[in-house]
């Protein structure tokens, strides 16, 4: 899963949060460095990634972008189900999507000293372009691809996402609305995690 996704993810435990959002930048044993909360943030990201991976509906829609994205296809998924958790997101969360970004911004400054030096570089982008609340909109989602065809591995192949995330809307809506039910599910029944949600559960 993308940022977003995995920050909502995380629960109420701000320490969590930042382990969580560090995740892919912490390699093999060097979590062992951070304070156990925080290591349990960097873990549970990786049983996140994990879960993720396996799925059925996360490869599924993965295929979709295989022929221009290769290998790289499940990263272009994991930006776009980031897409559907911003545009649903009342239906996920009880604060906000601005409120929420704002929280976000302010626990990771807070704990700016913990990041990795790549997280400190891109953290000041991330909270200048609104990043978080901008997968809300196609456009947002494009720009996210589109840097990282630039600066990443990555290809460079905004375009062809966005005309097939087009084309296929609402199929791929259904697969992430199904995916991450299990996915919040698998979450809370095997970690200590609290996810405050709206009273009614996601359509």
């Amino acid at each position: 899963m993308n940022y977003l996704a995995h920050l909502y993810l995380s629960g109420e435990d701000e320490s969590i949060l930042v382990g969580n959002f560090i995740g892919d930048y912490v390699k093999g044993n060097q979590y062992q460095q951070y304070p156990l909360a925080v290591r349990t943030g960097v873990l549970l990201h990786r049983q996140i990634d994990w879960f993720t991976d396996r799925h059925p509906l996360v490869k599924d829609c993965a295929s979709r972008f295989k022929t221009n994205y290769g290998r790289y296809s499940g990263i272009v998924t994991d930006v776009i189900f980031d897409h559907f958790l911003a545009v649903g997101w009342r239906q996920y969360s009880i604060y906000p999507l601005r409120q929420f970004s704002k929280h976000v911004h302010a626990i990771l400054l807070s704990n700016f000293g913990l990041l990795p030096l790549r997280v400190k570089l891109f953290l000041p982008f991330l909270i200048q372009h609104k990043r978080l609340e901008s997968y809300a909109g196609l456009e947002g989602i494009w720009q996210s691809l589109a840097i990282m065809g630039r600066r990443t591995s990555l290809p460079e192949e905004a375009d062809f996402a966005l005309e097939v995330l087009r084309q296929d809307y609402e199929l791929i809506k259904q697969e992430f609305v199904v995916f991450f039910a299990e996915l919040v599910d698998f979450v809370e029944t095997n970690f200590e995690v609290e996810i405050k949600k709206p009273t009614e559960n996601p359509r």
